[in-house]
């Protein structure tokens, strides 16, 4: 795996924008949340900062929250998405290293995974707790080759990137041709009014017990505010759907769990130059 170059990025980002017949419109996964920042533009400073300030108290909130059930969850998700032993992995929103470390145990030694993530803090517990390799990026900018990857995972990080279209072909472009697999793990909005109220004050009624028995950082609380606000904000599944079958990706799928936990899955498919052979000959 090698550092990538800007100008192969561009490359495919024309490449996909021929096929479309023109230049994408940005997808931002919901619109700017006014209680956190008023214009797209300064959303990934906001969140960087957000994680750097509250990675310490990250994995006892999430214990929290999933009644201690994440883990095997994120095991059996990884499982359906088709991560097989020995894979080259990459997890895009590493953060401090949850699905990734699912990822290392499912591949093996044969098998390896890397982390990008914006957030220095993130990146740094994920490498101490697990050992992970991890490397400065985001999602629309993914620092490595071509076809680099056999396995791409997101796990909860889609809200947080600023365009889905720009993403999404990123994530085309560093998994190799073929059978090469795509896993985004995410909380769906409830389609409910009574659902919806129901998760909104778990997360908010966690995190004020938690701060009962444990010492949190002062941004702890906004983090789990600004989680509900982007999971009620977000665009609907559909629309997550077309961006990656735009994107090129096949055998595009969506699986739920209890209501909530959308499993995104794709498969890389054939070469760009197949696809656009194919588009164009249509």
């Amino acid at each position: 795996m090698h550092s990538n170059s800007g100008s192969e990025r561009i490359d495919h980002k024309e490449q996909m924008q021929a096929v479309s017949g023109g230049q994408q419109n940005a997808l931002p996964p919901h619109p700017a949340i006014a209680t956190s920042y008023e214009e797209l533009g300064e959303k990934q400073r906001f969140v960087d900062m957000l994680f750097d300030a509250t990675a310490g108290d990250y994995d006892r909130v999430e214990r929290w929250l999933s009644l201690g059930s994440g883990q095997r969850y994120r095991f059996q998700a990884l499982k359906r998405a088709g991560l097989l032993p020995g894979m080259q992995a990459v997890d895009i929103g590493i953060g401090t290293g949850l699905v990734a470390s699912g990822i290392k145990s499912l591949v093996g030694q044969e098998g390896s995974v890397v982390g990008v993530d914006p957030s220095t803090e993130m990146r740094r517990r994920a490498h101490e707790q697990f050992g992970i390799e991890v490397c400065g990026g985001t999602a629309e900018s993914i620092p490595f080759d071509d076809a680099a990857f056999q396995f791409l995972s997101m796990g909860y990080a889609l809200r947080h990137i600023s365009d889905l279209n720009v993403a999404f072909s990123e994530f085309y472009r560093v998994l190799q041709p073929g059978d090469a697999r795509l896993c985004i793990l995410e909380l769906t909005r409830p389609r409910t009014r009574i659902g919806r109220t129901l998760l909104r004050s778990y997360l908010g009624v966690c995190v004020r017990v938690m701060r009962l028995f444990c010492r949190m950082g002062p941004r702890t609380s906004e983090l789990w505010r600004y989680y509900w606000e982007t999971i009620d904000a977000c665009i609907p599944p559909d629309q997550v759907l077309d961006a990656l079958t735009r994107a090129g990706f096949v055998d595009v799928k969506r699986n739920v769990v209890g209501g909530i936990f959308s499993e995104y899955t794709a498969s890389r498919g054939e070469s760009t130059t197949s696809a656009q052979s194919e588009k164009t000959a249509q």
